[in-house]
């Protein structure tokens, strides 16, 4: 424990100092995470700051982020390690020109460390400057259940076995992130090895802050606008909900178009920044921007 983590007062604040502004819940369940050494699954929607926190856990602790993303047909080779056979086949070629090589001899020196290319998990067990790195295991619910298996093994122990080179354990157990959009649901018996916290949209005074934090040059007027209007569209029947990365990146648009006040016009031309679909753009479009932006304004916080 570091004084940036002998408190959960203290977490919040080292998440803050990150720009990541988070409540006391999630900042307890990342305490508590660092504290007992357990890995931290995170669910929740896209774009509310689930891979965010493992770069500001990182970047606070001075940690190497190590990053897993996950993907459909990913298994054990792809994630933990694989031999480099560009490299193997040049050695061969090179000891039969050579003559007189010996096989098994050849064999034992292909399948060392020098031939080794080492994929994220591998990394995240080995010694690391400064400290256990940050593993982030990103959008695990795109995977299939063999490789949620083969994860359950590996974060039980912290290691994996390479049959070539025997077992390979971790010196230092890394600090380990899971997340999931909730595409579909992540086995039981890989959430109980976690701690687990639902990342959820934030309310309008915390989505302030994080964009305030994380867009300071945009004015406490245009911030309130952005907020309230996204805030309000949530509330719409969308194929998919604008997220904080979402606000984030409509303001700095905003921004680069010198805008001062939203207006039907400008949310219609700049509505591909907080909305990924073309139905959900067109449902929003014209009459319908300026209908949510009147209500947005009406029920917008006082400053």
């Amino acid at each position: 424990m570091t004084d940036q983590t002998v408190s959960i007062d203290a977490v919040q604040q080292m998440l803050a100092d990150q720009n990541y502004v988070c409540g006391r819940a999630l900042a307890t369940v990342v305490f508590l995470s660092l504290r007992l050494g357990r890995p931290l699954f995170l669910e929740g929607e896209a774009g509310v700051g689930k891979t965010e926190i493992a770069k500001a856990i990182a970047a606070a602790l001075g940690r190497r982020l190590i990053r897993l993303q996950c993907y459909e047909g990913l298994d054990a080779s792809s994630a933990v390690y694989e031999w480099n056979f560009a490299a193997q086949m040049i050695a061969i070629r090179t000891a039969e020109a050579a003559g007189g090589a010996d096989r098994d001899m050849l064999k034992t020196e292909l399948f060392t460390e020098d031939y080794l290319i080492e994929r994220p998990l591998l990394q995240a067990l080995r010694p690391q400057a400064g400290g256990a790195p940050v593993l982030l295991i990103d959008e695990l619910d795109r995977t299939d259940e063999p490789f949620e298996a083969f994860l359950l093994e590996a974060l039980s122990d912290f290691q994996v076995t390479i049959p070539e080179l025997g077992t390979i354990h971790a010196p230092e157990p890394p600090i380990v992130i899971l997340t999931s959009n909730r595409t579909r649901e992540v086995h039981d018996a890989l959430k109980r090895r976690c701690l687990y916290h639902w990342v959820d949209y934030p309310d309008f005074n915390r989505e302030m802050q994080i964009l305030q934090a994380r867009v300071p040059e945009a004015s406490a007027a245009l911030s309130r606008e952005v907020v309230a209007f996204v805030q309000r569209l949530r509330t719409e029947d969308l194929f998919k909900k604008p997220g904080v990365a979402e606000t984030i990146d409509w303001a700095k648009c905003l921004l680069a178009l010198d805008v001062i006040t939203l207006s039907p016009e400008v949310i219609s031309d700049t509505l591909g920044a907080i909305l990924k679909y073309q139905d959900d753009i067109q449902k929003i479009q014209g009459s319908e921007a300026k209908r949510l932006l009147e209500e947005a304004r009406a029920t917008m916080a006082p400053a």
